[in-house]
């Protein structure tokens, strides 16, 4: 990249790919708030994940047509932001993120931790 404070995007696990089959508008949105965190922003939709100490890891949540759909990241690592899990919320019992979601994102959070370090990013 051309912008030294531009930082690169690591996709973790099959969140790309979970992420490419949601509704082409939900895409463009979550896209977006993922470029605005490379550039170092935040994305006026993205919300700290509840059960994350602080603000490292994100969440955008999108409503269309019906359906939530959830994109996680985290930028508690300098240098990268990580997209930790893309996700359609199925569970019909409030808002809560489900519990194997949770899990899935703790063991993703922990991948990015250790792919950073191995990585050497800045």
């Amino acid at each position: 990249m051309d912008n030294p404070r531009y930082k690169e995007l690591v996709w973790i696990g099959s969140t790309k790919e979970d992420l490419k089959k949601f509704p082409a508008e939900v895409r463009s949105l979550m896209g977006y708030a993922l470029h605005v965190a490379q550039a170092g922003g935040k994305h006026p939709d993205a919300k700290p994940l509840k059960g994350f100490k602080g603000a490292g890891v994100l969440e955008i949540v999108e409503h269309y047509e019906g359906n939530t759909y959830r994109t996680v990241y985290t930028v508690k690592f300098g240098g990268a932001v990580y997209a930790l899990h893309a996700f359609q919320k199925k569970s019909r019992k409030g808002i809560t993120t489900p519990k194997a979601d949770i899990d899935l994102i703790n063991a993703r959070l922990k991948r990015a931790k250790e792919f950073h370090k191995r990585e050497g990013k800045p």
